[in-house]
């Protein structure tokens, strides 16, 4: 058995690490050296904000006092007292414990709220009882303490007892910000397979056949090596070989030497350039995004014949608020989608205000290069099935597509303003692939801001982009407001379950990629996917070099983990080892 360590920590400040973050359940895990953090000192389970059933409007919601306990039969038992937002007594919450269940400590069921007494919890204690064998909670309500009962299949309250007392545990460890909750136990499988889930892996290994045999430079130029990661994981790597020692003419065996090939990229790789999408098409690249220098009123193209030749590409103008009377202004998000057959470009634009915003369909009409202003039509603004506009209450924005099975669908984020700002919530439905501006299916609502790292400083899920990969659909998307806490969480499904029902998509509990996971790199989000001829996944992304820097765009490799689910927050230096990238074998020139 091992130990683990759950804890909330202390805000650094709203816009480093805010309480709505630091108030979530946070792991860390034994060592010789005492605890170590895991997920980069971030939570892993947030409380869900409550909801108006008339209005619809969400009150962000928080946690203090997590507790932790090993249930008898498998699985735990996670209670703690639900907080305002910002940590402030939840008068809805007053007297009660919230219940929250898990078999693995990365999938959490919010059971809800438990009500023990009419004071508000000041303090909590949980573990199993030693006389009953049932879980029990011990609450201190100012004066007073109270024993809970529950039933350890079901998790209901069996009864409420006065009396008896609350015991902390001892706790000295110098996690930054640590408040700790109480140490448990878990099984070495279980402790293994969180510290490879919730650390990012590290390249320990370069695999390399020591002697090949090879006819040509194209030959040669094939060996692949094997990168080995610390959760098991692999990943094929080309080797940028020293041919001076090599000649391809002459048969007899040579020693060549070589390094792990690693395409380097500076962050930012283009400055106020938000949204930032790569396309790959007939073999050359071409970048797009957000262009935020002139406040949104124009989007530029960059082409090249290999994605770090985009990083210096020269820009070509190609949609602008001066040319239709009805782009006027707020050109966000542009995305290349191949629908039916054809090329589109996906963007949101307004007549005018903000509150105009629409996304809208621009459809490449092949007379030209993608990076003509000449070779796009004219915008095309969503409509749904009826011919409807897509939406009245609110704008839309953000919409991408992807394909499964034959059918298109569409993922976009439309906010609510009318009655109420509502925040901005992600929608799916089926596009028409001959007319890729109409939906032929009502709009299903897939994710709402419910968790504090989703509704941190204003409500909002946005920017959905779909990675496909072993039969799932891994549908990344941004939270929070566009500032320094703005992050990517995810949902998934599996190709094949309905993609229209809700309950096929599984929401990850915590962000994947954030401020806290690459130094300097603050409000990562609003990402995208684009695959190199070589089979490499890439992520592009904007965040903040500074916390109060422009929003410029960033690109990382997109490495599968040992579960096969991506891991975007691993680095150059994580990725390649730096000391491993030298390799050396014996070519046999046949």
């Amino acid at each position: 058995m091992k130990k683990l360590l759950c804890y909330t920590r202390l805000a650094i400040s709203e816009a480093e690490y805010a309480p709505r973050l630091g108030l979530s359940l946070h792991l860390a895990y034994e060592t010789e050296n005492g605890f170590k953090p895991l997920n980069h000192n971030t939570g892993v389970l947030f409380v869900k904000a409550t909801q108006n059933p008339e209005t619809l409007q969400l009150y962000p919601k928080s946690i203090k006092e997590p507790r932790v306990c090993a249930l008898p039969n498998g699985g735990f038992f996670i209670t703690a007292i639900r907080t305002e937002a910002a940590g402030e007594p939840d008068e809805s919450s007053k007297g009660c414990v919230v219940l929250f269940k898990s078999e693995d400590l990365l999938h959490y069921t919010e059971i809800g709220l438990v009500k023990i007494c009419d004071d508000f919890i000041d303090t909590i204690e949980t573990k199993i009882c030693t006389n009953c064998g049932m879980p029990t909670v011990k609450a201190k309500a100012g004066e007073k303490t109270y024993r809970a009962r529950f039933d350890p299949e079901t998790l209901s309250l069996i009864k409420v007892e006065e009396g008896g007392c609350v015991h902390t545990q001892e706790i000295t460890t110098d996690i930054e910000g640590c408040v700790p909750g109480n140490v448990f136990e878990v099984s070495d499988e279980l402790y293994t397979y969180l510290t490879k889930k919730l650390l990012t892996p590290v390249n320990t290994e370069i695999l390399l056949d020591k002697n090949i045999t090879v006819s040509s430079l194209d030959e040669l130029n094939a060996v692949r090596a094997t990168a080995v990661y610390s959760d098991g994981s692999t990943a094929l790597k080309r080797i940028d070989w020293d041919l001076d020692c090599i000649d391809f003419s002459t048969p007899g065996e040579y020693k060549v030497t070589g390094k792990i090939h690693q395409d380097h990229f500076e962050f930012p790789i283009a400055t106020n350039r938000a949204d930032p999408v790569i396309y790959r098409h007939e073999g050359n690249y071409y970048f797009i995004a957000t262009n935020d220098a002139d406040w949104n009123h124009t989007l530029y193209m960059r082409k090249a014949a290999s994605i770090p030749e985009l990083v210096n590409a020269e820009e070509h103008l190609i949609l602008d608020t001066k040319t239709y009377d009805h782009v006027k202004g707020l050109l966000w998000a542009p995305e290349f989608h191949v629908v039916g057959g054809k090329l589109y470009l996906f963007h949101a634009c307004t007549t005018g205000e903000f509150g105009d915003e629409q996304s809208h369909v621009t459809p490449y009409n092949g007379t030209g290069d993608l990076i003509e202003k000449s070779s796009w039509d004219m915008p095309i603004k969503v409509l749904k099935a009826d011919g409807s506009p897509l939406y009245t209450k609110g704008i839309t924005l953000d919409m991408t597509t992807f394909d499964i099975d034959g059918e298109t669908y569409a993922a976009w984020s439309q906010r609510q303003f009318n009655p109420c700002d509502l925040g901005a919530w992600v929608y799916i439905a089926k596009l028409d692939q001959n007319e890729p501006w109409k939906l032929i299916t009502e709009p299903v609502l897939l994710t709402m801001p419910e968790y504090g790292w989703q509704n941190n400083h204003t409500l909002v899920d946005e920017g959905p982009f779909a990675l496909i990969r072993d039969g799932k659909i891994y549908l990344t998307f941004s939270s929070a407001l566009v500032d320094s806490t703005y992050c990517v969480g995810m949902l998934t499904a599996n190709i094949g379950d309905d993609l229209l029902n809700p309950n096929s998509w599984a929401k990850t509990n915590y962000p994947l990629l954030h401020s806290q996971c690459v130094k300097g790199e603050y409000g990562v989000g609003h990402n995208a996917y684009v695959e190199d001829e070589y089979g490499d996944i890439w992520n592009t992304y904007h965040g903040r070099p500074g916390i109060d820097g422009p929003r410029s765009s960033g690109i990382r490799r997109v490495h599968f983990g040992f579960d096969g689910e991506p891991v975007l927050d691993m680095t150059e230096e994580l990725d390649v080892n730096p000391t491993l990238r030298d390799v050396e074998i014996t070519v046999t020139v046949k």
